[in-house]
């Protein structure tokens, strides 16, 4: 299958009415690729795997529309076999009507043909095994090498989730949660994820693991990366919800019930939650956080100091930090 892709450039003021007035002649979904900053809302979801700040937002967005093509070379739009010339006459007409009461910046069209793609699949060629200290990471469509046998293996599979344990801020937590887990471990993962540091915990030993999310999607990646380690449903309970802004879901996720809460989550949002996830730990519980840029670690200190909790090891790898501290 081929598909031809449209493609418009624009202002970012103009991609909502630019999205809305093509869907209404069939041209559904729109690829959008523009530097406008992450709101807090998605900064709040993005728990691991966070990347730095991007360039600043210049104004100008690019809005890309996929229409099937054919094997005879028409293109199907709502059912309905089409030219690209006629659907860009389309585009053409929608824009310059737009141009009339709003600003939409050049309004240029380009026209392309793409192969087909698998969109699911496709991000697995960049996904390959890898080591964490002495624990290989390996997804299921790889094999274990004969070297590796007798290794602590976790088998991972992302998909939609955020969490793979390539990034140092995941890698950090991991060795923090080693120190501390025992057989009696009742942990709490705030920002799951695919479920890699709950699952880690279990394979270490911890007794049971309650993981928290704002993403949906995160249950069935928690489901599926847990049965492909051996995990058994009722060693990880998964809840969806704000741990924050949400009493419903601090009251599901309980008071004083875990020896560990971990978190891997952007600073901005550690801040917030330190003095709400207090109250989830038992007094002496240990908590571990990470997703902090070297810059934001007097914030976090801090924020945890002010909680009360004693601040037991800050630890760092490349330009990220974990600091590990004690309820007091």
């Amino acid at each position: 299958m081929k598909w031809t892709k449209f493609k418009i450039k624009t202002v970012t003021d103009a991609e909502d009415i630019i999205i809305s007035t093509l869907y209404d002649i069939g041209l559904e979904g729109a690829q959008i690729e523009d530097k406008i900053p992450l709101t807090p809302l998605e900064k709040e979801q993005m728990f691991v795997d966070i990347l730095p700040e991007g360039p600043a937002d210049d104004g100008v967005a690019y809005l890309s529309f996929f229409v099937e093509e054919k094997e005879n070379g028409t293109l199907l739009v709502q059912g309905e076999e089409r030219t690209r010339e006629s659907i860009l006459e389309d585009v053409e007409r929608e824009l310059d009507d737009l141009r009339a009461f709003c600003e939409i910046g050049e309004g240029t069209i380009t026209v392309d043909e793409t192969e087909d793609i698998d969109w699911i699949n496709n991000w697995k060629q960049y996904f390959h095994q890898f080591y964490i200290d002495d624990i290989l990471v390996i997804p299921s469509w790889e094999d274990i090498k004969p070297e590796d046998d007798g290794r602590m293996v976790l088998h991972i599979d992302p998909g939609t989730a955020f969490g793979t344990g390539m990034h140092e801020t995941t890698q950090l937590c991991i060795r923090q949660l080693r120190k501390f887990i025992t057989p009696e471990t009742e942990l709490l993962d705030v920002g799951t994820g695919s479920g890699i540091l709950g699952i880690l915990s279990l394979m270490f030993g911890a007794k049971h693991v309650v993981g928290t999310d704002l993403d949906p999607c995160a249950v069935p990646a928690v489901e599926d990366n847990c049965a492909n380690n051996g995990i058994r449903p009722e060693q990880f309970t998964m809840m969806i919800g704000n741990i924050i802004t949400e009493k419903a879901v601090q009251d599901e996720v309980g008071y004083e019930k875990y020896d560990i809460v971990v978190a891997n989550i952007l600073a901005d949002v550690l801040v917030p939650l330190t003095p709400v996830i207090l109250h989830q730990l038992k007094p002496g519980g240990i908590y571990i956080t990470s997703g902090i840029i070297d810059d934001k670690e007097q914030t976090v200190v801090e924020a945890v100091k002010a909680a009360g909790m004693e601040v037991l090891e800050v630890t760092y790898q490349g330009e990220w930090v974990s600091v590990t501290a004690r309820k007091r």
